[in-house]
């Protein structure tokens, strides 16, 4: 095994008892980039030199006995709407082409102060605002979406080009690529992760989180992205506790919620099907399987786009008054609609999700997680990217993805999707597992123990042959 193909835990063991370097596993992951990353495209810049620097620095402190923790000598790859001081910070934008930060987002501060090693900058769709990511593929089937926005950083983890992926989360953009390229990703609480330094789409709706490999590996990096940060307005004063230290406990006598609608109405029946065997696995653990009726969803999808695109366009309102043709068309035309929306209408929709969250909040009563798709169908055609479902309806990636992942940017509760199968055509299906405010632990450890006991095994993709790959991530 190549030190790239290891999880993040493996890594960290091995680094901490010195039977690898940092800089043995940073050169592993930059080899790795080279191989992997042309027909993907995940990386819009390898920092390859600040990255040798950084792991022969780790190395010779942990020679000295100053281990700083699991992520000291951990390459990491960083998406573009973070700021890294002295480093481009484009958030996938002409309109930024020239922005380099003074100072690090408080989470690329608290990586780095961790010891990690930022191996490069990933792909964000242009300032968050979209869930395709265009410039980069899928690593199961290069003509498939990676989903986005954080899509550059889903498709370096799957490839074994990084360790954690920094993404973030306004509508499903965390969620939405690590279910499309078979890994794990975790949105948390709202407020639990400070957003200083992270380039705004929605201010109320924003989420940092990580993506990774495994369950165990996203509770590792939590650990470190998470605490109070006074300089974000949105961040909460909560104590971080020990998000590994329930990982391998017993499940069982945990009640899970299935939902019976929203949940179940247009979804692809290979992902119906998976999600079904994923919560037949929990009830072999001995989880309680409880159906639940999901309130107020027929407001979920309007509240979230009625808060959404004006908070989006009154942020860009400056820049695309000045350099609105150096936006993509996708995105210009989303804030120029979102500029269209009237303060009543955008109040109306706060008052919505007002009620969506009491209600939501109170599912958690009688249960401890609430299980379901993360996505309701697999990665679309990059070259027409939609879906027809049965009844005619034909939805683009925004419509069909954001419905299953918005409740959890709504109500702020935490939302772990994990890979739970393929379709026959061998691309990933995601489970989502969300939880109770600021009960990531709980989320964690019931997405661990499934993971665990449905026996899925990271395995990075192979090199390119003749034109073709054998894809990886995740599988049995």
């Amino acid at each position: 095994m190549q030190p790239f193909e290891l999880t993040l835990a493996a890594a960290a063991q091995q680094i901490r008892a010195k039977a690898l370097s940092p800089v043995e596993l940073t050169e592993s992951v930059l080899a790795r980039i080279e191989v992997v990353d042309p027909p993907i495209n995940a990386f819009s810049k390898v920092t390859a030199e600040l990255a040798t620097a950084a792991a022969a620095r780790a190395e010779g402190e942990i020679a000295a006995g100053r281990y700083r923790g699991p992520l000291h000598g951990i390459p990491v790859g960083v998406k573009e709407i973070y700021d890294m001081a002295g480093v481009p910070s484009t958030s996938s934008s002409r309109v930024r082409a020239h922005h380099i930060p003074r100072d690090d987002s408080a989470v690329v501060a608290a990586l780095l102060a961790a010891g990690a090693v930022v191996v490069g900058r990933t792909h964000s769709h242009e300032f968050a605002f979209g869930v395709v990511t265009p410039q980069t593929r899928n690593p199961w089937r290069p003509d498939r979406i990676a989903g986005g926005s954080s899509g550059g950083s889903a498709a370096a983890v799957a490839v074994g080009a990084c360790f954690v992926g920094l993404g973030s989360d306004t509508a499903g953009s965390i969620r939405i690529p690590a279910s499309l390229c078979g890994i794990v990703g975790l949105k948390p609480t709202y407020g639990r992760v400070s957003r200083t330094g992270v380039t705004t789409l929605a201010w109320s709706l924003d989420h940092a989180g990580p993506l990774t490999r495994t369950v165990e590996d996203a509770a590792l990096a939590m650990q470190v992205m998470a605490g109070h940060d006074p300089r974000d307005p949105g961040s909460v004063d909560v104590a971080v506790p020990d998000f590994s230290a329930g990982l391998g406990r017993d499940v069982a006598g945990m009640t899970a919620g299935v939902p019976v609608n929203f949940f179940t109405e247009r979804v692809d029946p290979e992902v119906r099907n998976a999600v079904e065997a994923a919560c037949a696995r929990l009830a072999d653990l001995g989880v309680r399987l409880r159906e639940v009726r999901l309130p107020l969803t027929d407001e979920v999808v309007a509240a979230q786009f009625g808060i959404l695109q004006p908070e989006a366009a009154s942020y860009h309102r400056q820049m695309l008054s000045e350099h609105g043709d150096l936006y993509t068309d996708d995105v210009r035309r989303a804030l120029r609609s979102g500029a269209s929306v009237l303060a009543t209408d955008y109040l109306a929709a706060q008052r919505m999700r007002a009620s969506i969250r009491q209600e939501w909040h109170g599912l958690f009563d009688d249960i401890d997680v609430l299980i379901t798709p993360t996505v309701p169908v697999a990665a679309m055609d990059a070259s027409k990217p939609e879906v027809t479902w049965p009844d005619g309806l034909c939805e683009g990636p925004a419509d069909a993805y954001i419905r299953f992942s918005a409740p959890a940017n709504l109500t702020g509760l935490p939302a772990l999707s994990v890979p739970c199968g393929f379709t026959g055509a061998g691309l990933p299906i995601g489970l989502q597992v969300m939880g109770r405010p600021f009960d990531e632990s709980t989320v964690l450890r019931v997405g661990h123990a499934y993971q665990a006991a449905a026996g899925w095994a990271t395995t990075p993709i192979s090199a390119p042959r003749s034109g073709r790959r054998r894809c990886a991530g995740l599988r049995r």
